[in-house]
């Protein structure tokens, strides 16, 4: 990103958000205070008037989901405000196929003047597993049942949920689906219908050995990336209750192979350590002493212009049965790798940044790839003469000018590793106040949150 150094005079901070309330037991039968609240399985379209849309799992924390797909809508990725739903129950021929009481993991997409709103219907564990699709003129409906796109059956490998449209760089639209079972599988779409233009599974694109404790690899989601001309499979990496964590491999065609950073794919079920395929950019965390988030996964991936930011949901660390919409901005490594911020969106634009405002005190997370459910931040000082801890530590830290840090951390004996991180000022939720973040990825592929603890130079 090319940002002029003359035009960042000063940095720009986020105001305050609206706050997000927590455990909002009043409110349990209330849609319409339900901003983020059961939000799970989030996925997000930009309409041509500028309002961002997200559809959504049936949900509700305190009692039965009503079934039919949740709408939600903002004009700025910040406020939220309830729609309602595409259907009043689940359609005829999805129940039928698989007595399922609620509609799973959608995603919607646009074909001419109509959206395409593909849904799952489905029960926990088994693959008897429907993908229908609805349209409509507008995403505030009224919707169109249009039937079957695929289904799968006990005897099936495959498993028919979590569907995901994507385009590749010629504009052809391709269809992404898979949960557990077998794995994430990808076949090309007819936009004159919406469906399938010839039969399943379709090319496996990311899998898990069976042998894996919980075997799990969900929620597909691809983009396209013009800048690196590379596709970026983003995936859900173990259990949605507890230690679910969001993953990323990426291909130079759009059906694979998607490796990860360290050049394993996706798709290789014989690599004995399972645990370590697959970038990790999002897991659990807490910062300090805040309770912080589990679980956080199942996104969707939103291009607005040059801005990319990932969509998901994410569950506090004090009651797992809550849910709530999380969006995060994406930054991207100068070799062509996504990363996300550890704080989430509130406006915030990457600047340039004073190199007096870095140094301080910071808590960091380090996203490992073996750590099941929430990593707890530890502290790092970065001293104003690019000493880290104390001026006669053998870790540095160096600033590019712009808005990279490098961090080179040595004194542990084993050889130095480097992490490059980026900048960003960003609201501070935890702590209610504006302050700097970094995120970016280590000389291994291991994803760095950081955040700025000292912000007495803040407006």
């Amino acid at each position: 990103m090319n940002i002029s150094k003359k035009e960042a005079v000063t940095v720009t901070y986020p105001v305050e958000p609206p706050d997000t309330r927590l455990f909002d037991t009043a409110n349990n039968n209330n849609e319409s205070a339900w901003t983020t609240t059961n939000t799970h399985d989030p996925s997000v379209i930009k309409t041509e008037d500028g309002t961002y849309y997200v559809v959504s799992t049936d949900v509700k924390v305190g009692g039965p989901a009503q079934a039919g797909i949740m709408v939600r809508k903002s004009k700025d990725l910040i406020h939220w405000q309830w729609v309602g739903r595409v259907f009043d129950g689940v359609p005829k021929e999805a129940y039928e196929w698989t007595k399922g009481p609620t509609l799973w993991a959608p995603d919607v997409a646009k074909f001419g003047d109509r959206y395409y709103l593909y849904y799952a219907s489905s029960t926990f564990g088994s693959n008897q597993s429907f993908i229908g699709l609805a349209t409509a003129s507008s995403m505030e409906g009224p919707w169109t049942d249009e039937g079957e796109v695929i289904k799968t059956g006990l005897g099936d490998k495959q498993n028919a949920i979590d569907p995901n449209i994507v385009r590749d760089a010629d504009g052809n639209p391709w269809f992404v689906y898979g949960s557990f079972f077998s794995g994430i599988h990808i076949l090309p779409l007819d936009p004159s219908t919406g469906k399938l233009k010839e039969s399943g599974p379709g090319t496996l694109v990311a899998a898990r050995s069976t042998a894996q404790e919980s075997g799990a690899v969900e929620g597909p989601y691809i983009v396209y990336n013009p800048q690196f001309k590379k596709y970026y499979l983003f995936a859900s990496y173990d259990s949605l209750s507890s230690d679910y964590n969001v993953r990323v491999g990426r291909a130079d065609s759009i059906t694979g192979p998607y490796v990860d950073y360290n050049g394993r794919n996706l798709a290789d079920t014989e690599y004995e350590a399972q645990f370590d395929i697959g970038t990790k950019i999002l897991g659990g965390y807490r910062f300090g002493e805040d309770p912080g988030w589990v679980a956080p996964g199942h996104n969707s991936v939103l291009q607005d212009g040059d801005d990319y930011y990932i969509l998901h949901h994410a569950r506090p660390e004090q009651d797992t049965n809550w849910m709530y919409l999380h969006v995060r901005k994406i930054l991207w490594t100068e070799d062509g790798w996504p990363v996300v911020s550890p704080e989430r969106y509130a406006g915030e634009k990457v600047q340039v940044i004073p190199k007096k405002e870095i140094a301080g005190e910071w808590e960091t997370v380090e996203q490992l790839t073996m750590i099941d459910g929430q990593v707890e931040s530890e502290s790092l000082k970065l001293l104003p003469s690019g000493k880290i801890g104390l001026e006669d530590s053998g870790d540095t830290w160096t600033f590019d000018g712009d808005h990279t840090v490098t961090l080179h951390l040595n004194s542990d004996g084993n050889g130095e590793t480097s992490v490059k991180v980026m900048l960003l000022p960003s609201w501070d939720w935890e702590l209610n106040r504006p302050t700097l973040v970094f995120t970016g990825l280590n000389d291994a592929g291991v994803a760095w949150w950081g955040k700025k603890l000292d912000s007495s130079d803040k407006p």
